[in-house]
Formats: structure tokens, sequence, C-alpha cells
């Protein structure tokens, strides 16, 4: 590249003289730079899909609030709707929930040690059934309890030990600090607590759309309930927690129950009163 000065009149002027290989240097430059901006600008019209939020449920109750993904909250309504089946105490639910939380983290694991699996990580060489069988949640959770009532004062003794009286473990000890958790799980999904449990899960721009299937859900929660009569509250308030955490599974959007509704809206953050929903039924959609 050079260059040369031009006098005309009082002022000079610069005239540049680019080389052949300074030009082809300069396009180069220019196209990347549109390319660059092209990629980011087809990169940034993508981040609000990419950063959006994962499923997720929030439990909040006894001054607690435990975030959960849709599994360990579809495995925790199932263990209070098999305890209120039962007619279980809420001290039954705390315990089971304690020991799933340390053998599973709440969630229906396929392997483990030797053959355990499972929410309760229970072995068929050990009788508590089949593999197939253990792998199904309300009768894993079934054959827990059935073996929690034959240990003495399991309402009363601490709760390591009455968890270990039932699973056995190397390391009983370690059901102990989960205990907290676990009440706060089970005045949630049991119905003690009304309006606790709320999830979210991404419903726009699926192929095809969530489609409600009420019905299914029902029978489902029959399995685990028994009859899906609702004779008090707090049983109403179990299963619109048991609907609200197997929303994503069944395509549901609202649930309403005794003047209140949840709705698969991410910037809920709760149920929302005053719909005029009665008490004797818990409606879905």
């Amino acid at each position: 590249m050079g260059t040369e000065l031009i006098r005309t009149g009082r002022f000079f002027r610069v005239r540049m003289r680019f080389s052949r290989g300074v030009i082809t240097i300069v396009i180069i430059v220019i196209v990347l730079a549109v390319g660059i901006s092209v990629g980011l600008y087809h990169l940034l019209k993508r981040t609000p899909r990419l950063a959006e939020p994962e499923a997720h449920c929030t439990v909040r109750a006894l001054g607690g609030d435990i975030t959960l993904d849709p599994e360990q909250a579809e495995i925790a309504a199932t263990i209070a709707a098999v305890a209120a089946r039962r007619q279980l105490p809420e001290r039954a639910v705390v315990i089971a929930y304690a020991t799933a939380i340390q053998e599973s983290k709440l969630y229906n694991l396929d392997y483990g040690d030797r053959d355990s699996v499972g929410v309760f990580q229970q072995r068929e060489s050990q009788g508590w059934g089949t593999k197939k069988q253990i792998m199904d949640p309300v009768y894993a959770t079934n054959r827990f309890f059935a073996a929690l009532v034959k240990v003495r004062n399991y309402r009363k003794i601490p709760l390591a030990e009455a968890a270990q009286a039932v699973q056995r473990s190397a390391g009983g000890y370690a059901y102990a600090p989960h205990e907290e958790q676990a009440k706060v799980l089970a005045a949630a999904f049991t119905g003690r607590v009304p309006e606790s449990v709320h999830c979210w899960y991404p419903s726009k721009g699926r192929t095809p759309a969530p489609t409600p299937r009420a019905d299914e859900a029902r029978k489902q929660l029959a399995r685990a309930l028994g009859s899906t009569a609702i004779t008090s509250r707090k049983r109403g308030w179990l299963v619109a927690a048991w609907s609200v955490a197997h929303a994503e599974k069944y395509g549901l959007s609202r649930v309403r129950y005794a003047g209140a509704s949840w709705s698969n809206d991410l910037e809920a953050t709760g149920w929302r009163t005053g719909d005029g929903s009665g008490t004797a039924r818990v409606e879905l959609s």
C-alpha cells in the first residue's frame, strides 16, 4: 500500500493506493464478520428455548421448601396414597419417605447393590417379590408398609431404627438425616397442609400438544388409593396433590379443589384461590 499527497489550491488530499493482497484480506474479514453476525443472531434467537426451565415441582409446608422433579413427585404422591389406603398414620409416611430418599432419592431405579431395585431398593433374593413387581411403586410401597407395621412401636421409636428394622441395611444410621425433609413431604402429600404442591412442565410447542387424560389419571390413582371418593378435605387435598404431581404424565393443565386452582403456568408461584370449586370432587382438565 502507498500514499501520495496531491496539492489542490490551499489544501492537500491523500490518495491511498491499495495492493490486491490488502483488498483480498479486507474482503475476507468482512465476510467472516457477516458470517459471525448471522450465526450469533440465530443462536440468540434460539436461546430462550434452550434456557427454558425443566419440568419441576415445589413442595412448601411446615416452613420447608423442597424442589423435586416430576418422577420424584409422582413417587412421593404414590407413597402417600398407598398409606391412606392402608389407613396408616403420617408417621408411617415420614418413615417411608426418609427410607426412599436414602435408598433411591425417590426414583424408581432399575439397578442397585446386587439385585436391589426400585424405590426402596428391595431385593428379589430376599423375598420382596419379582423384579417386575418391585419396579411397580404401588406394589413396592405396599410391601414396605406391610413390613413396617410389624415393627413394634414403629410410631414411637427413632426413625432410623424403624426404617432399619424393615430394610436391614448395612448402614441403617443413614436414614435419620432425611427425617426433616420427610416431614415436609408428608405434610404436603398426605393433604394435611393444603395447596402445598405446585408443579410446572413445558407444554408450548410440543407436538402433539398434551391432551388431558383425566379418566386415566383417576384410574391410576385408584390403584394406589383405592376409592377416589372425597370423604374429607384432607383426602381431597391428597388427591389434588397426587393429581398435580402427575400432571405432566397425564397431560393435565388444571386442577381445582376447595375454591383453589392449580394451573400449569410458569409464572404462577402456587395455587390461586377464589375459583368457586367445591369440596366434593377434585376437578381435572
